[in-house]
């Protein structure tokens, strides 16, 4: 028998209810945590990697990363009401209820952390938690209290790599604490353009934002000059320890000083061109550098294996 036809407002309705969860969990943040935490595993493997498991091991920290983004969005629906950037949340229009939330993010967090503890180690597991605790429950509430979230928010934002270096050789290494620190000073520049771009909001919700602060005219862009020019040589530690070789070294001078630029160009002129452009660069910069860490044969990881 025939299936009757669906109309146009209940299919318009299912896809607006996937792309609720869909910006609950910030996609395209998970995403880019999951790319993280799997460019760590395998590194933490090293030559022959299982890849099959290092992304087993990627995708749990990545249903981590969705429930802290949940969490997240739950605690600031009030400040998300009063910002026009997130003033149609989920949450705040009601195409979600709170309860929902809460149970989805537990879940999600559950069974991520229990999976990496039960198919993987202790210590990822445990890892993966104290990050979420401090996103939610410590980089969250200190947006409206300090400038210094951003600094406490880049603790558990530079994790990704290190759990999934940990769950794939059960501690931590000269590698997990290279990409930690790379991804640590990347974010200064990024969330600096961000936090300009939208300083209006950020003033008008409350939050302590550096841009959004009054008397802070200018020291956006000089604190993402400094970041960038921080980043460089952070970046190429992996060489002077002999971790990486040539083609690494050049990937990370070449996007580095594109960074620096960008920032250079925010810095010298903070305007709404120059603050994108940097935003721009710097989610170019990332995943560039962490995919060039693969290819450097130095790293030897180009024979690694896909479990049959």
């Amino acid at each position: 028998m025939n299936q009757p036809a669906r109309s146009v407002p209940a299919v318009a309705a299912e896809e607006s209810l996937w792309a609720a969860w869909a910006t609950l969990a910030k996609a395209r943040i998970t995403a880019m945590v999951g790319f993280a935490a799997f460019v760590g595993g395998l590194l933490g493997q090293g030559r022959g990697a299982d890849v099959a498991r290092v992304a087993e091991a990627a995708l749990w920290i990545a249903l981590v990363s969705a429930a802290s983004c949940m969490f997240n969005q739950l605690l600031e629906r009030d400040v998300d009401a009063r910002m026009e950037r997130t003033s149609r949340r989920p949450l705040v229009t009601g195409r979600v209820r709170s309860r929902d939330v809460v149970f989805v993010a537990a879940a999600l967090a559950l069974v991520g952390v229990l999976a990496l503890a039960l198919r993987f180690n202790t210590l990822s597991a445990l890892l993966a938690l104290a990050t979420l605790a401090a996103y939610a429950l410590v980089y969250t509430p200190l947006k409206r209290l300090s400038t210094l979230n951003t600094a406490v928010g880049a603790i558990p934002g530079a994790m990704p790599p290190l759990i999934g270096f940990v769950a794939a050789a059960g501690a931590p290494g000269a590698w997990a604490w290279h990409l930690f620190a790379v991804l640590f000073m990347w974010q200064f520049p990024h969330f600096l353009a961000i936090a300009w771009l939208y300083r209006q909001d950020y003033a008008r919700a409350g939050l302590k934002m550096l841009p959004a602060v009054k008397g802070s005219e200018g020291i956006a862009g000089r604190q993402a000059l400094l970041y960038s020019l921080a980043l460089v040589p952070v970046s190429l530690l992996p060489v002077l320890r002999g971790d990486a070789g040539p083609l690494y070294a050049t990937a990370a001078l070449i996007l580095g000083g594109g960074y620096c630029l960008a920032a250079l160009s925010f810095a010298i002129e903070q305007s709404i061109p120059r603050a994108r452009a940097l935003l721009y660069t710097s989610l170019a910069y990332l995943p560039a550098l962490f995919s060039l860490v693969l290819m450097d044969p130095t790293v030897r990881l180009l024979g690694a294996r896909m479990t049959p």
